[in-house]
Order: structure tokens, then sequence, then C-alpha cells
């Protein structure tokens, strides 16, 4: 009896220190592996114990999960996998239901935003009959610090630009409300915000020009260099020349740097193109341009046709994203403002070509350019020989490419004329110039109506981002408030774009839930495979939630129900909305999920091997639950 005791005793401790061991966070109620979350208010303490001593001040706004409630009192811990470190009262912190963060957007095109109160407030100038005139009294009230009673402003967006994947901040989305707006009937996100920058910057005030470095600027061009091209690179080539020319020997002459690189097609189906993509000339701060120009010179047509029409011109792109030293490696110095100029007379392959060599599509690419502030502007020389259903297909891609702060910088080319085409590419790169031009309170060589609203906002837009890095601008320091995702006076901008805070984890299990997706739905060949897709599907994801880093549901009825952190978000998507009976319907709305996983897919690995963009949200974070601010367009 005595021996039976004793090893009930041991197993009862070998499982309390177990269960201790394997603590895990509070699961929100009605879910399967979504764990409460909390923010600090500012001036929140860490106790030992409920009611015990304080043993660490927080900083305002850090994400914490709750692991017990006790009273007016929470246990907390910064991480899914470590225990908790103590508690805090209830009143000093703020559930978090969603990981959704906002992101400030370039504010070229539009007035900065004002963030009120309440939601109340918000509608209230959404709504009124003098919007314009009552949004620039209570900007200019906002700027000068005065309130204004019951329709005080609470904060205002930064006078530069913020970019979130330069400089993470954490401004957490706590409530929002889905609405129409006013003005057009559109669909908008009233959001609940709170805002404190991750790294508080000592001795950095925004506004101040002192030790400011000169504005510059890097254009690579992406040459199609197949047999078509050879009479547009020398148009381009002169272009440059008489570019340099201009600028030799001045000041703006050493803040406008080049670089090319050439694109053809699949050298495994056609060796005698002897490179699918080739750097011409790398991007560098030179004192003389004569190695770009001897560059071009020396670049040679290819002498053999390529596979098809179009060419893998993303692969060129690709390259110019990751490839080019836009940050100035050991310089400490990257380049200000970031222009690729793609210059092509065939349309892209589609990442599904058996030739093209990135599963990644147009919207990724576009997405990853933007996030590191690359602007790609498209010369589309719309030849005879494309024929009218090649460029219309080539248009549509190119247009959703060269997206860039709310505009578009597509730039057709009708007939392919080759005059046409150096009037077009000498008027981008003198409106490229002037940017330095303007950023230097000099006279630009366009005159407005020349330039274009496009190219002039693009300037105001690339000196925003560029003052915003240089003055350490942060995102606003308020307790809470309400803001519109579009401006409030121009609702086709998006003002706040709404984002996921994902960890390194949770995106490594949404790529290994997409590879297993579309091994599946491959084999799903007809209906009758398609309905044993599902059920080899659960059998996937129940595989997937026994691995503890992996958070999915295995009960769930939809793909998106597995990744419960999506199912909520004010985002739709085919495939978080699939279930069984709607994936059985369509072979081709199949056809097309399957496609579109695998250009994201493509995406999730780069992420998740680029250590720049991950960031720890607390000291000795590990490696899977450093954070990255993911927009919510290359979500599955």
């Amino acid at each position: 009896m005595f021996k039976r005791l004793t090893l009930l005793a041991a197993l009862a401790i070998l499982t309390a220190t177990s269960q201790n061991l394997l603590a895990k966070p509070m699961l929100m109620e009605g879910t399967k592996t979504l764990y409460q979350r909390v923010l600090t208010r500012p001036g929140a303490t860490l106790h030992d114990d409920a009611d015990g001593p304080v043993i660490e001040q927080f900083s305002a706004f850090q994400p914490l999960y709750v692991f017990a409630v006790q009273g007016d009192w929470k246990q907390v811990g910064p991480s899914i996998n470590g225990d908790p470190n103590g508690w805090v009262k209830t009143s000093a912190v703020v559930d978090w239901r969603q990981n959704i963060v906002g992101a400030f957007t370039n504010a070229a095109d539009r007035r900065r935003q004002l963030i009120f109160g309440n939601e109340e407030e918000l509608r209230w100038l959404l709504n009124h009959e003098a919007m314009l005139q009552v949004q620039d009294r209570l900007l200019a009230e906002a700027k000068a610090g005065i309130s204004n009673g019951d329709h005080g402003v609470v904060s205002i967006e930064p006078e530069e630009f913020v970019n979130i994947r330069d400089d993470l901040y954490v401004m957490p989305v706590l409530d929002f409300v889905e609405e129409l707006h006013p003005l057009n009937y559109e669909d908008i996100l009233l959001m609940e915000i709170a805002s404190i920058p991750l790294k508080q910057q000592s001795g950095v005030e925004s506004g101040g020009d002192e030790n400011q470095k000169d504005f510059d600027v890097g254009i690579v061009f992406v040459l199609d260099t197949t047999q078509s091209m050879e009479t547009y690179i020398a148009r381009t080539q002169r272009v440059l020349q008489n570019t340099i020319k201009r600028i030799a020997g001045t000041d703006i002459g050493k803040l406008v740097n080049f670089g090319a690189i050439g694109f053809r097609d699949n050298t495994d189906v056609a060796p005698g193109l002897e490179y699918r993509t080739k750097t011409l000339a790398g991007l560098e701060r030179r004192q003389d341009q004569t190695p770009v120009l001897q560059a071009f010179g020396n670049t040679k047509v290819a002498v053999v046709n390529s596979p098809g029409f179009n060419e893998d011109s993303l692969a060129g792109i690709e390259d110019a994203i990751d490839q080019i030293d836009w940050t100035q490696q050991g310089s400490g110095d990257p380049i200000d403002a970031r222009y690729v100029i793609l210059v092509t007379d065939a349309g892209p392959k589609d990442p599904q070509d058996s030739n093209a060599r990135s599963k990644i599509g147009v919207r990724e690419l576009q997405a990853d350019a933007e996030g590191k502030n690359i602007v790609i502007m498209t010369l589309h020389l719309k030849t005879p020989v494309g024929g009218e259903a090649n460029h219309a297909y080539a248009e549509s891609r190119y247009r959703e490419l060269s997206r860039f702060a709310g505009r578009e910088f597509y730039f057709p080319i009708e007939g392919g004329s080759e005059d046409a085409f150096e009037g077009v590419a000498t008027r981008l790169v003198t409106a490229i110039t002037d940017h330095v031009r303007v950023a230097r309170g000099e006279q630009t060589l366009l005159k407005d109506d020349e330039a274009g609203e496009d190219l002039i906002a693009l300037g105001r837009a690339m000196r925003l981002a560029y003052l915003g890095a240089q003055r350490g601008t942060q995102a606003p320091d308020v307790i809470r408030g309400w803001v519109s995702d579009k401006a409030v006076e121009a609702p086709q901008y998006l003002a706040i774009e709404p984002r996921l805070l994902i960890s390194k984890n949770e995106m490594a299990t949404m790529a290994e839930l997409l590879d297993n997706l579309i091994r599946l739905g491959e084999q799903s060949q007809n209906s009758g495979d398609a309905v044993n897709f599902f059920q080899q599907v659960r059998g996937v994801i129940a595989d997937m939630a026994t691995n503890p880093d992996m958070r999915v549901n295995a009960d769930a009825d939809t793909l998106g129900g597995a990744l419960e952190y999506l199912e909520n978000l004010p985002y739709r998507s085919q495939l978080l909305q699939m279930d069984e009976d709607r994936w059985v319907q369509s072979a081709m709305m199949r056809r097309s999920i399957i496609d579109g996983m695998r250009q994201k897919l493509t995406q999730y690995r780069k992420w998740l091997f680029d250590a720049s963009v991950w960031t720890a949200l607390y000291d000795g974070a590990p490696d899977g639950e450093m954070v990255f601010a993911m927009p919510f367009d290359v979500l599955p």
C-alpha cells in the first residue's frame, strides 16, 4: 500500500511538473488555437504575484499573453512557449482580440488623417455637409495643439511617411466596424487604434533638418534583351546618355545613380539565349557614369528565339528588388528614392508557365517592392508582332505590377513607335531627376503639365518617405482613438492599411498548409477526387495539429477555419471561405485557387528566409515568435 501511494504521489508530482513545463496561455472563448492577448496601458506594472510588489515597469502597448485570471489580476507572459513572468492589474491592460495592426500609407495624395477620441466623433466628420472645410480647420488646430471641445482630436498622422517594413511600429487595431463611406458608398473600416513606436528613439525630433543628408535617387532599368529589342535598347542608351550629359558635373549629377538588368527566358529550353537574367550594371554611387553607358553599349540582343512570345520579365523585376544593392551595404547610407523602369515588348511569363523561373505573381512582387519603397514603372511596347490578345494580357499584368502609393505607373507605347518610346523614356528620367531638384529647392526642367500629376505625386511620396527616415519620424503617441482606413476626404485612397501582425511560426504554418493543399489539389482531377480532397485535407491538418508550433484547428469546416487567426479578419478570400461543397462545384475555380496558393507560397518562403523582415517584440524572443506586419493582400 505504501509503495502504491508513493508511486501515485510521484505520478502526481510528475504530472504537475509536466503541466508547469507545458504551460500555455488561455484560449479565447469559442476557439481551439487562439490565445488571449492584452496590451499594456501606459504606466502598467508587472507584479510577482496578485497584490505583490512591483518587479517591472512595462512600456506602453506591449503585447502579452494571458495565462490565468484571478479577481482583478491577470497572469501574463510575452511568449506562447514560455512560462508566465508575473501579474498585472486588469485595469492596466486592454484586450487585443485580433493580431491586426494599422500601417500608415504614404500621404502624398491626400490630407493627413485625424484620430478621434471615439467612433461618434469620426462619424460626425464623415457625415458633415462641409466636411472638407471642417477637416481643414481641425487639421490646423491639431497642428497647433488646440483642442476643439466636443469634436476634439486625440492625435494626427505624422507629416512624413513612416515605413512599417523598415521600422516596425505597433499600432494595434483594438476594434473595427465595417461601413460605407458617405461620399461614394464603398466599403471602409472604422478602426479603433492605439499607438506607440516599438522602439522609442531618444534625441531625435521630427521636423529638424540639421545634418540632413542630400536626397538621392537610384534608377535601375530592367531591359528585355531578346531579338526584337535591339533598337529600343539603343534608344534607351541615348536617353541615358543625354541625361548624364545634362547633369554631369552638377550637384544633381552626384545624386542620380543608375543600374541595369537584362532579362530573356529559360536557357534550359533555349541554351542559345545565354542567360535568363543578367546584371548589366550594378547600382552604385558613381562620380563618372561612363561604366553604365558602356554596359548599355556592350549589351547585345539574343541570337535565338525564346520559347513563346512572353518573356520572363518577372525574373528581371525580382532580381531588381532582391539583388540590386538599394541599401548600399557597408556605407550606412541607403538610396533614398528607388525606381525600376521595365522596358519590354512582351508580356510576363505566367507563374504557372513551365518556363517561368519563379512561381511568384505580380501582386506579390508589387507588394514586396512597395514594402521596400521601390516603384516599378513599365514602358510597354505594343508592337504589331505582339497582337491585341497579348497586349491586353500584358497590360493587365503590368498595370497591377506598376502600382505605388495608390497610383499606377504603366506607360503603353502604341504601335511600338521608337520616337514615342524615346520621348516617354526621356520624360520619365527627367521627371525623376526633377524629384531631386524639388528636394533641393531648385527649378524643375519639366513643367507641371509636361511631368503629369502622377509623376509629381510620386516625387512627393518619395520625399515624404525620405524625410520620415531622416527625421526619425514615428507613429503618433496616442492612448486610443478612431480613424478610417480610407482617407476621409478622398476615399479612393487608402490612408491606414490594416495588416496582420504574424509570427514566423504562424507564417511557417500557413506555408506548410498551402504546400499540402497544393499537393492534394493537384491530384483532384475530377469531381470524385475533389470529394476525397477534403477528407485528405482533414488528415493533413490533424497531423499538423500534433506539432505544438503549428497553430491549426483540426475541427474546422472550412480551409480558412483551420487557421483561426485569419478567420475573423476584415478580409475576404475564396480560400478562407472554401468548404467541401464549393470545392467540388468548379474545376476552373479549383485551378484558380491552386495557382493563387502557389504564388503566395513562393512569397512566404522568401519572407521566412529574409532576416530583415522579422522583428522581436521583446528582448530574448525566440526566432519563431519574431513578427512581421503582413499586408492582407498576400494572405491566402
